[in-house]
């Protein structure tokens, strides 16, 4: 391959606007390496999901294990790994959450609890964030409302929308100019019964919504939502794709607000980086689907080195105290980008926690006008630094910076790398 760049341009379909200038080709710890042996410290877990960083041994040592004596097998065929996740995952989860399903990805785990909702209550509408991002499949797609929905004809019937609870930018405020989040929830569930036609089925959210501009739901907002929901007979639906396994300083984000799911989902950040996900429900929701002929038959399904994986990310994380680590960590994350918000008049915002959070780049803190060229500006000078930051790459959403490292990392490269954001901003803004 003498020019990867142009072999790029020739043979590969753009599945997102841009891709990095980096040719990557190793990886290990915090970093990664590029073509040219330059070390980038990797402040997204690859894509928000290597949560005990790169090239993990433990995590070696379990896929080099499994690869040798068991992968891959039929579908309706188990593994002890398969009934000991499940176990694992029950016992780290409240009553009823108990019955799980393994599957690969974040998309095909919201589409199989989006056809158990559908299932179990009879309806067929879903609700979601007007800022959603659910996945790529047909029914998560068709959740997903902050890209990707031009030019591809019809989606699922029975997708309606909640305004996003963005405290920065709502339109709902108090008098006093604070968030008002009540009226704005109660306004966006009488748009739903408005639009309705007696079918609801499920609510499908993000506690922290990453690709929709890291949008932390406001204290008290699940608990309401869980009101709204069983007024209307609908189930709750938890995506905590990017927020699960101890990314924000608990082991699921839910437990802050102390309100959980019918059905919660778990990608990225159970497989580390892997394609490892599962579904978790009720038993009372499993048998009803049961009865009533459920089926989400893939290739997949309970593979035993997914299940492997995740139970190696789960004995790491309770051995090394990495959820109470992304707390203290995130501590000083947030401490770090409230300095920067205090001293630079671009960085508008700063928002939320552990080891998931963001900033906003605005051109005047007054308008909040965002600051999208900014942002690709800071992004190259990053890279140049040697930090990957991760701009969200969606239509409009160019200034707002995703901060995932894993929750490995060091006090000494969480620093480092927020020092490189510091002086990249410096230099772009003269």
């Amino acid at each position: 391959m003498d020019d990867p760049t142009a072999a790029m341009r020739k043979h590969l379909v753009r599945y997102i606007p841009a891709f990095s200038p980096r040719l990557i080709e190793s990886a290990a710890g915090s970093y990664v390496h590029d073509s040219e042996g330059r070390a980038i410290l990797d402040f997204t877990s690859g894509q928000m999901s290597a949560v005990l960083g790169h090239s993990h041994p433990d995590i070696v040592a379990t896929v080099s294990s499994s690869i040798a004596t068991l992968d891959h097998l039929f579908s309706g065929m188990l593994s002890p790994a398969v009934i000991e996740l499940a176990e694992r995952l029950a016992d780290s989860l409240p009553e009823p959450l108990s019955k799980m399903v393994l599957l690969s990805t974040g998309a095909e785990a919201n589409e199989a609890a989006i056809k158990l909702a559908k299932l179990y209550t009879g309806g067929y509408e879903i609700v979601s964030f007007d800022r959603s991002w659910h996945g790529m499949t047909s029914g998560a797609a068709a959740a997903t409302f902050s890209a990707g929905r031009r030019g591809y004809g019809p989606v699922l019937p029975g997708n309606l929308t909640l305004p996003t609870p963005n405290a920065y930018r709502s339109p709902f405020r108090h008098p006093d100019g604070t968030h008002d989040w009540q009226t704005e929830l109660e306004y966006g569930f009488a748009s739903v019964d408005a639009q309705s036609t007696g079918a609801l089925a499920a609510c499908l959210v993000e506690p922290i919504l990453s690709s929709g501009g890291i949008v932390e739901l406001p204290i008290g907002y699940l608990a309401r939502l869980r009101e709204l929901c069983d007024q209307r007979g609908m189930l709750l639906i938890l995506d905590e794709a990017q927020t699960g396994v101890g990314r924000t300083g608990t082991m699921y984000a839910f437990e802050r607000d102390g309100v959980a799911p019918d059905i919660l989902t778990l990608s990225k950040t159970l497989g580390a980086g892997l394609p490892v996900a599962a579904v978790i429900t009720s038993p009372e929701i499993e048998q009803l689907c049961h009865d009533r002929g459920f089926l989400f038959y893939t290739t997949h399904a309970s593979d035993p080195l997914a299940a492997a994986v995740a139970n190696t990310v789960l004995d790491v994380v309770e051995r090394d105290g990495l959820v109470e680590r992304a707390g203290k960590l995130g501590e000083q994350l947030g401490d770090r980008l409230g300095e920067l918000q205090s001293e630079f008049e671009v960085v508008g915002d700063v928002r939320g926690r552990g080891l998931l959070q963001g900033i906003e780049l605005v051109a005047d803190k007054q308008t909040k006008e965002p600051a999208e060229a900014l942002g690709a500006t800071v992004t190259a000078a990053c890279l140049e630094r040697g930090l990957h930051m991760n701009i969200v790459q969606l239509p409009g959403m160019g200034a707002i910076f995703r901060i995932a490292p894993p929750l490995t990392i060091s006090e000494d490269e969480l620093h480092q790398g927020l020092d490189i954001l510091d002086a990249s901003l410096r230099a772009s803004i003269g």
